[in-house]
């Protein structure tokens, strides 16, 4: 009877811990980007944060899930992505309010323009949509016709990690040419740190495809990184610089 007990209990919290570490891999990756919404609602101030992330990470996550048609992951990972994609939306239509409501340039930019000066800097959330839209149809067509290339499938899920992976190389760069991390919230790379490290952990532990441990044992990497910067640049402070964040080399500023 006891054992029967016992067994229940376990079977239980085996069930309770597979939810949770569910949850925290779809909803994990978009926390850090609530406090930077919030953030940029308050102040009516977008230029800490880089659109250029919702770049990365759209194309990351809409090439993810191109993947799946050819090489079948969990389906939590898709509902990652699919959140994902969902959240940077959103956050472009802020910026893209927010932006256009301080802007003193009254010139309107479009996606239809096609001006590449100006690319990723349109005047409204529309054009962002159109680009998306333009791109997920392109992709899925160029998937549709070498679905059967094995080849052309891992080289596809190689680029949807990878790029994912190297999200926060223009915040190192930016860093390293300011010469400081100042104006970098230490919390939020502390959540990416964490948050990738579980996510690596978590490919590891269910097999998922070598894409993905591989880019994220690299991004991972790139998160300490990014840490190390931040010991070395306040033991070590260097010329001082200016307080303005270049909204084109950060990534990951926040």
């Amino acid at each position: 009877m006891e054992d029967e007990v016992f067994d229940q209990i376990v079977f239980v919290f085996h069930n309770l811990v597979s939810w949770v570490a569910a949850g925290a891999m779809v909803f994990g990756g978009v926390v850090p980007y609530i406090p930077q919404y919030r953030d940029i609602r308050r102040t009516q101030n977008a230029e800490g944060f880089s659109t250029y992330v919702c770049l990365v990470l759209l194309v990351a996550n809409i090439l993810r899930i191109l993947f799946r048609f050819g090489r079948y992951f969990e389906t939590l990972l898709l509902w990652q992505s699919i959140i994902m994609i969902v959240t940077m939306l959103i956050m472009l239509s802020l910026c893209t309010d927010v932006r256009t409501a301080t802007e003193l340039n009254t010139k309107r930019r479009s996606f239809i323009d096609f001006d590449w000066s100006y690319f990723w800097l349109w005047s409204r959330f529309v054009d962002y949509m159109q680009c998306v839209l333009a791109f997920t149809l392109m992709a899925a067509y160029i998937t549709y016709l070498f679905l059967d290339s094995a080849l052309f499938v891992e080289t596809l899920g190689f680029l949807a990690v990878f790029s994912e992976a190297m999200l926060g190389t223009p915040q190192l760069y930016c860093n390293y040419q300011n010469k400081s991390t100042e104006g970098m919230s230490i919390k939020m790379v502390l959540m990416w740190t964490s948050g990738d490290t579980f996510k690596t952990g978590y490919f590891l532990l269910t097999q998922a495809p070598v894409q993905f441990w591989t880019c994220g044992l690299l991004q991972v990497l790139v998160d300490f990184t990014i840490l190390f910067q931040v010991y070395y640049y306040s033991r070590y402070p260097q010329k001082p610089v200016s307080h303005t964040v270049s909204h084109t080399t950060s990534a990951k500023a926040l």
